[in-house]
């Protein structure tokens, strides 16, 4: 099996399914237990956060485990609306934004919030200059990725951040990481974040665990009342085996700009060999991050193409996993004519990626493209 999807989500190693199962076997305690094995738990859970925290350069205690990238992004987008609620009622975010984004900002457009949806250029990319010029003294909220799902263009978030500082807007700026963390060298500080979210089964943990970090000056409306865990914000019983996966996952990440290394010279292979195949273009910008390669596969739909390749144990994406199969909302925002967003595939890289996967995957494509492109 050639897998090229690990935008989507990404194989569990053993050494974290391993870790996943000892907690599940031989340590259950309750974190808010009294009793030793209970203790045991609380300890534990504090421990992998201090991990995650430590690889986001920030204190433990700004760490709020969840469910997913997408409850983080809710709930950071209800916090900073709710500091500034008596401040502001405009939001700044891109049409390139992941749904987890885009979907509750067309809710709070019903509800009266006004809504700036910054385009992409050609080529994928938003500036920090339109995020500037849209800043407004009634912006309450900036939402812009760290790097796009669909074609990892890598956005200015240090610079909107600078920008946000620089206006006289009250603006919080919440940066989703989901893409971006463990795979491009960062620190909440440096980027300059108020609110930023991750998701565990981007980066090999398993599904159904998440996190937001919230800069200290940020208050935090609760999100589920009830034990008073997540200290009072996030009450249920932590879901100790899935934190214990997400921090050994964090925990066994090599050094991003080591990995960076391997995956860059994947995506390099790739782009020279798909340069050779008929009516392929490259969608991608030549500065995102090397992990995502979004191109359009000639004159077949990719769909088509997906389950060509599927049929040979080669797993690519057409777009973004929550995308349903409609057009990707990304490459239309881009301006792209019609035939190349119904074309389009997305490749996406794991440290596991081998170069025989990349020879797979364009043998692939050379079979489907001469064989379906046919009569076309």
């Amino acid at each position: 099996m050639v897998y090229f999807d690990n935008a989507a989500t990404t194989p569990v190693p053993k050494a974290v399914a391993d870790a996943m199962y000892e907690v599940l076997t031989a340590h259950f305690g309750n974190p808010s237990s009294q009793y030793p094995i209970g203790v045991e738990m609380k300890k534990a859970v504090e421990g992998w956060r201090a991990v995650i925290a430590g690889a986001l350069g920030c204190p433990a205690e700004r760490l709020y485990f969840t469910s997913c990238g997408t409850e983080s992004d809710n709930w950071a987008i209800q916090a900073a609306l709710w500091q500034n609620r008596h401040r502001g009622r405009h939001i700044i975010t891109t049409a390139v934004e992941h749904s987890a984004v885009l979907e509750p900002c067309k809710l709070l457009a019903q509800q009266g919030y006004e809504v700036t949806y910054l385009k992409p250029g050609r080529d994928g990319n938003v500036t920090a200059e339109q995020v500037a010029d849209a800043l407004r003294e009634d912006t309450a909220l900036v939402s812009v990725m760290l790097v796009n799902n669909e074609t990892g263009a890598i956005f200015p978030v240090e610079e909107a951040a600078r920008a946000i500082r620089r206006s006289k807007a009250p603006a919080l700026l919440h940066v989703d990481a989901v893409q971006a963390f463990g795979k491009l060298p960062f620190t909440v500080k440096k980027l300059g974040a108020d609110l930023l979210t991750l998701s565990g089964h981007k980066l090999h943990a398993p599904k159904g665990v998440g996190a937001l970090y919230v800069k200290k000056t940020t208050r935090l409306l609760p999100r589920t009342l009830g034990g008073g865990q997540e200290r009072g914000l996030r009450s249920g019983t932590e879901s100790v085996p899935l934190i214990g996966a997400l921090g050994e996952a964090v925990r066994l990440l090599p050094p991003a700009g080591e990995a960076l290394e391997h995956i860059q010279k994947l995506n390099s292979l790739l782009r020279q060999e798909l340069a050779q195949l008929p009516g392929v273009v490259l969608h991608s910008p030549e500065d995102a991050l090397p992990y995502v390669l979004n191109f359009s596969a000639g004159k077949v739909r990719g769909e088509t193409m997906l389950h060509f390749l599927a049929q040979r144990e080669v797993y690519v994406s057409s777009g973004s996993a929550c995308g349903k199969a409609k057009p990707s909302h990304v490459l239309e925002s881009m301006g792209l004519p019609k035939e190349q967003v119904q074309s389009a595939l997305r490749v996406s890289f794991s440290r596991f990626s081998t170069e025989e996967d990349v020879g797979a995957l364009v043998e692939g494509l050379k079979e489907g493209l001469a064989q379906l492109a046919v009569g076309s």
